[in-house]
């Protein structure tokens, strides 16, 4: 890999317009051709997924886990968390897993913290998401579990304490997906959980061929969805469940991922959920503490085909830069995952077809999902991590395979389409895995993105991107002071020439997943950015104009009203 120093240059937003500062990074002797590199071992990660099968086919064994990159010390590069399952009646070993907090060394490698910091919880785990959900400037992370789950604060030490009794956030039901945000802009973060099915460890129902003793996962529709839950932050370090006061509260859902964004630019942050075999939910934020739930009205519940699907992953990104938030979330094998684009009126029209990812989506079992640009041409590419749930498909007599390839997307930005390109990017982007979360950063400050993919029932990757670096880039990370200092659910409107492009702040997205809240930005062949515009959480817009590029930029909000 060709490393290049980095720079942080930090910069206080005050008033219209003020020229950057902090030397610029250049990029020297870069490949030729871009690669993803599996660097796992080598990078010190020895975390391993164990989804605790004993042969019983417990539904919570097809789910997989997420992880996060998150900055939890404070020094400058993201950390690295995985969420792990646990044992289940019948299975035997003598090891207990473990959810694992990795330490960046900097260095390309990673240490194992997990101990230290007091993060290791032994629940069967799903998803996580991080904030700064009591303002005091450090990242907290929430887990989620079949049981309870948990808030760990950051005690700002190295060190974090579960807190989610006390918050009143542990959640009775199966929760999976969940995120952070401040829905009503009162300075303070708030949190969705996703919750799935009703499910009795002790009454598992035997699905598949019983004449024949073969026995498979029974699907979603042999189990009672449950409603997600909307927590409102308090301020004082506490919850309040809003669920039904807010309009969030439906019992049709069997929901697995979520993301928060501001699909229709009003400055307030919507929600969407992927369900698995119901009709996908999308609450419009009216902007008085309440949402309206509003998938069917503008086209987002449904296939083109009016079909609920089996959604599982989700995120939104601006593929075609036109400052509107498009969306797309990854469905079951042979139903194609879903690329709406947002109109600018309020709906959405499927652009799978149009987007020519259909036909290429359509074998696959999709999971994670993400909008990233790793080759820093200025135009969001698109992941989708694979894998399928049954390891007997053939016995079943289901085609397809267990393991599968990922997927990635390289947006062809002059006509709308996407290219699959991930057989030309090395091998291990072409390895049949049975994937499921993913998260993304630029851990090795090379100023290219690198993928993180968690696997069913064994090690994870990390996929280091080797080349993504050839065209320059920018980085920001910002620190609110009029709301959550994380800044989540700040947007950011990048200028350079012709080229303008949006990215919000965002606490879990994709998969049971978090990204790195710094955001990426590649900038093509440009040497600078003309005009940077960030709109705070509580909607105070700042300016910043002729900013070098190839550095990681630090901007904090104005200190104000």
């Amino acid at each position: 890999m060709k490393r290049r120093s980095n720079s942080i240059g930090i910069l206080i937003l005050i008033g219209i317009a003020i020229v950057a500062q902090g030397i610029p990074i250049r990029p020297v002797n870069a490949d030729t051709h871009i690669q993803f590199v599996d660097v796992t071992q080598e990078a010190g990660i020895r975390w391993k997924h164990v989804d605790g099968r004993s042969g019983q086919k417990y539904f919570m064994e097809t789910l997989g886990s997420g992880a996060a990159f998150f900055d939890y010390d404070k020094d400058g590069d993201p950390d690295l968390y995985f969420v792990n399952s646990a044992p289940l009646p019948g299975y035997v070993s003598q090891e207990i897993p473990t959810n694992c907090l990795y330490e960046n060394n900097g260095a390309g490698t990673f240490t194992d913290v997990t101990e230290k910091a007091g993060v290791g919880d032994t629940g069967y785990g799903h998803g996580c998401a991080v904030g700064d959900y009591d303002n005091d400037g450090n990242l907290d992370l929430y887990v989620t579990n079949y049981g309870v789950n948990r808030l760990y604060r950051n005690n700002g030490d190295g060190t974090f304490t579960d807190v989610a009794e006390a918050a009143g956030v542990t959640e009775p039901r199966w929760s999976t997906g969940c995120a952070f945000a401040d829905y009503d802009r009162d300075g303070h973060l708030d949190l969705y959980v996703v919750n799935y099915i009703v499910f009795d460890i002790n009454e598992n129902p035997w699905c598949g061929f019983k004449e024949k003793g073969i026995r498979a996962y029974c699907e979603p529709d042999n189990f009672i969805a449950q409603s997600d839950t909307l927590y409102r932050n308090n301020g004082d370090g506490t919850f309040t469940d809003v669920t039904k006061t807010a309009g969030i509260y439906n019992t049709t859902g069997k929901g697995l991922g979520v993301v928060w964004g501001d699909y229709n630019n009003d400055g307030t942050p919507d929600i969407y959920v992927a369900n698995d075999s119901t009709e996908n939910l999308f609450y419009h934020n009216t902007g008085d503490g309440t949402f309206e739930e509003v998938g069917f009205r503008v086209g987002v519940a449904l296939s083109e085909d009016g079909a609920a699907e089996n959604g599982m992953g989700t995120a939104f990104g601006d593929w075609n830069n036109d400052g509107w938030l498009d969306l797309t979330v990854t469905n079951y094998a042979q139903q194609t995952n879903t690329l709406y684009h947002n109109d600018a009126d309020g709906f959405f029209t499927d652009a799978t077809a149009m987007t020519k990812t259909a036909q290429l989506t359509y074998p696959y079992l999709g999971w994670a999902t993400a909008f990233i640009d790793y080759d820093n041409d200025g135009y969001q590419d698109l992941f989708v991590a694979n894998g399928h749930l049954h390891e007997n498909l053939a016995e079943l007599g289901q085609e397809g395979t267990y393991g599968q390839r990922n997927l990635l997307f390289r947006n062809n930005t002059a006509n709308g389409t996407f290219t699959e390109v991930s057989e030309s990017l090395g091998p291990g982007m072409t390895l049949e895995d049975v994937s499921r979360g993913a998260t993304f950063a630029d851990y090795d400050l090379d100023g290219d993105i690198d993928i993180v993919v968690t696997n069913s029932n064994t090690a994870p990757r990390l996929l280091r991107n080797d080349g993504g670096n050839r065209k320059n880039y920018l980085q920001l990370r910002l620190t609110a002071t009029n709301g959550s200092t994380d800044a989540i659910g700040a947007r950011v409107k990048i200028t350079t020439g012709d080229l303008t492009q949006t990215r919000e702040v965002r606490s879990g997205d994709g998969y049971l997943s978090q990204q790195d809240l710094t955001l990426h930005f590649g900038i093509g062949d440009y040497e600078r950015v003309d005009r940077i515009e960030v709109v705070w959480q509580r909607g105070t817009q700042q300016f910043i104009e002729n900013v070098p590029v190839n550095q990681v930029l630090s901007l904090e909000e104005n200190r104000s009203e």
